[in-house]
Order: structure tokens, then sequence, then C-alpha cells
């Protein structure tokens, strides 16, 4: 059975999840890697298992796995091995792996190999030592392939985490960490252990019992946040967040918009969070400007008069400009290009409030 981490990942969340016979895990990506034996590992233990890790140094090296599966403990009910190493098994090996799969499937034994490697690609896929854990076991591609895959499997760790993020959290998290996994991964641990230290310590008591799985967690109503909450949670001591800059730019306030930049810069506010303010407003002026219609955009009703405000001092032909601005902040805040970020962050604010520090030819 092959499956993409998306598939399996929830399903290993669930209570008792039969985990003997043979698991391959391939990609690029530690952090799923270690999330699949995080899932694992408490129906491993809930079922006494031994776990133990075993390193292929070299193809011999799969003699110690298997001798390692072929012995019985006193004080466990069978063997969970967690194997890495690229090191492929020879013809030998494989028929043993493959009679080690048929019997985990009739119920002969209850031990369970779990091998992580590097992604294989089609070729690999077609080898013979593939084909054991395709045809008899789990195949799981520990990969993404794109944003919404990776938006995908934060919002079912934030679920566990115990927290529900709204759509424009979600937004201002993926840009803070500049959509980097494991960064937004630990956003949101820090997260539950402000809003939900309670969620998170039930979970962490029940993995520590072992008795259920880690879905435990979710058994409890999630809490909601929204994107002040986030901004809240992820900005400094800054005497300014970067709701008042967009307060300031959409009011036409220049002299407001520089007081507010140097305040952020002084006090290290992320350049992500600026310009995600900043393009968040820029966006939905143009889209207003198209004629879309200020509700069906989520703009807040308070608001709305700030948004068309914004609009009657833009022009069509200046507006155009402001994607390409963007762009250039987003290369200057990841250092492929050598303008100064916050100097090319303050010209978009103003530029976003009227006031114009280039003329245009």
């Amino acid at each position: 059975m092959q499956d993409t981490f998306i598939q399996a990942y929830p399903k290993l969340l669930r209570p008792a999840v039969a985990v003997a016979g043979l698991w391959l895990a391939h990609g690029d990506e530690p952090l799923l890697s270690q999330w699949l034996i995080d899932a694992m590992r408490p129906h491993w233990r809930a079922q006494n298992y031994a776990i133990k890790r075993i390193e292929l140094v070299s193809v011999k090296s799969w003699q110690e796995v298997l001798s390692e599966l072929g012995s019985q403990s006193l004080f466990d009910d069978a063997s969970a091995l967690i194997v890495t190493g690229n090191h492929k098994p020879d013809k030998a090996v494989i028929a043993e792996l493959e009679r080690f799969a048929q019997d985990a499937q009739t119920g002969a034994h209850s031990h369970s190999l779990l091998w992580l490697t590097p992604k294989q690609d089609k070729r690999a896929q077609s080898s013979k030592w593939f084909i054991p854990f395709a045809q008899y076991g789990h195949v799981i591609d520990c990969n993404l392939y794109n944003e919404q895959q990776r938006q995908q499997l934060l919002q079912i760790q934030a679920q566990q985490f115990g927290l529900k993020l709204s759509q424009e959290a979600w937004q201002l998290l993926m840009s803070h960490t500049e959509h980097h996994l494991l960064s937004a991964y630990q956003t949101l641990w820090r997260l539950s252990y402000l809003f939900a230290p309670q969620l998170l310590l039930s979970s962490d008591n029940a993995n520590h019992k072992a008795s259920t799985s880690s879905s435990s967690a979710t058994n409890v109503a999630n809490v909601a946040l929204d994107i002040k909450d986030l901004q809240a949670a992820l900005v400094s001591d800054a005497q300014f967040s970067v709701f008042d800059l967009s307060d300031a730019m959409l009011a036409g306030n220049s002299a407001q918009v520089a007081k507010i930049m140097f305040q952020l810069k002084a006090t290290d506010e992320p350049t992500t969070l600026v310009l995600w303010a900043i393009s968040k407003d820029m966006r939905q002026i143009m889209q207003l400007m198209d004629g879309q219609d200020p509700q069906a955009l989520g703009i807040w009703r308070s608001k709305q008069g700030l948004y068309q405000q914004a609009c009657r001092r833009q022009s069509r032909a200046q507006i155009t400009k402001w994607p390409a601005l963007l762009y250039r902040c987003d290369q200057a805040i990841k250092g492929l290009i050598r303008q100064p970020v916050w100097e090319l962050l303050l010209q978009a604010a103003l530029e976003l409030s009227g006031q114009r520090l280039f003329t245009s030819p």
C-alpha cells in the first residue's frame, strides 16, 4: 500500500491502529519522518513493543535487523525497529523481508519495522527491494509538493495543539515564517503554551500513559485564534504594531507612517510582518479599484471607509507599480538584492499613504 504523508498521518493519529509489518517512509523533509515516528510510538507503547533504532552502515547491517526481529523478549510482546540509512537489502534479505511482511499479514507475529530513507524516485520504486514494502507493507511518501499540502498538514498540527486559526491568521503565520515548515510548527507550539496550555498538558499526560493515540488533545474544543491574537503573540515590545501602521497608511497620514516605521525598526519588528501588513492593504486596494465588493474581500465594516479613502488617493497608473515594489521588498528581506530592507518598506508604506518618495518619469 502506498500513501502520501497527508493521507497516512491522520490515520495514524486515530486510536487502535495496526502497526505490525513493514513500513517504508521516504522523503527529504526530516520533520515529516519525525512526525511519523511520533504518531506510531504511542501505538507501539500501547501494544507493549520494545522500540529500538538501527543505523544501516553497510548491506551487512540488514542481518542485525533480521536478527533483532527474530529475537524474543520475556518482557515485551514484540519489537519495533526504526531503521535509518540508505543501504539497500540484497536478494536474500529481500526474501526474508517478504516472508516477514506476509507473516505479519497472517498474524503469525506482530513485529514492526519502519525504514526511513531519502526520497526514492520512480526508478528506485520499481526495484526489487521496494516490492515487499509496496506489495505487503506500507509505503509513505514524506514529501510536500505545494503550499496547500503544507498548510493542510500544519492545520492538523494546530488541531493537535488545540488551536483553530482564522484564514487571515494562517496567511500571517505562513508569511511570518516564510513558508518554512519547522518555523511554522514551532510557532504553533509556542501559541499552544500561550492560548491552550491545558490542552497541551492533557495531550502530554495521555502520551506519557501511552494508553491512547496522540489525537487525545482533539477531544476538547479547539481555541479559536484570529489575526489579532496571532499578531500579539508574534510581535515584540514595540510601542506600535503593524495594525497601527495599517491605519496610518489607509488614513494617508504619512508623518505617522514614518514615525511608526522608525519605531518598528528600532524595536526589531520582524520585517516579514511589516511586509505582510503593507502587501495585504495594497492588494485589497487594487481589488477595490477593480470594482470588487469590500465585504466579499473580508474588510471589516469599521474599516471600509478608510479603504475607500485610500482608493481615492491612488491612480490606476500608480497601483500597477505596486507588485514590483512588493517583490523588491521580499527580495531584500531574503537577501537576494542589496537594497536596505527598511528603506524599501518605508517607500512602500508611504506609497500606500499617498506620499511618493520618487517621481516616476
